[in-house]
């Protein structure tokens, strides 16, 4: 499996349950074009002494997007690209409730 870490703060006055809406949208969409396995749950980031070493970043929210292989990411990547509907408006509809986003990629070994 390839996974895409998504960090991110919420835009002012954006609630979580709005951002669970518009990401379960985008989710299901991508699900249903055969381009994303799964979406693991959001998380609050909670600012452990000892357990939370990372102070590069301070976005509070976090999601996994899973996909099958590398390939498939890459596909989910040119799907969106090209501006065609109704995937850019899905997917503008989710950038339009966040912030400071930072994706980190990684495979399964």
């Amino acid at each position: 499996m390839f996974h895409m870490l998504n960090c991110f703060d919420l835009k002012p006055d954006v609630t979580i349950d709005d951002f669970q809406l518009a990401i379960d949208e985008f989710t299901s969409h991508m699900q249903n074009v055969g381009l994303v396995e799964s979406m693991g749950a959001i998380g609050r980031r909670q600012r452990h002494p000892i357990m939370d070493t990372d102070s590069e970043r301070d976005q509070e929210y976090f999601f996994i997007l899973s996909f099958r292989d590398w390939d498939q990411c890459d596909r989910a990547v040119h799907f969106i690209t090209p501006h065609n509907e109704p995937e850019e408006s899905i997917h503008n509809y989710v950038n339009s409730k966040i912030t400071n986003a930072i994706f980190i990629c990684w495979e399964d070994i």
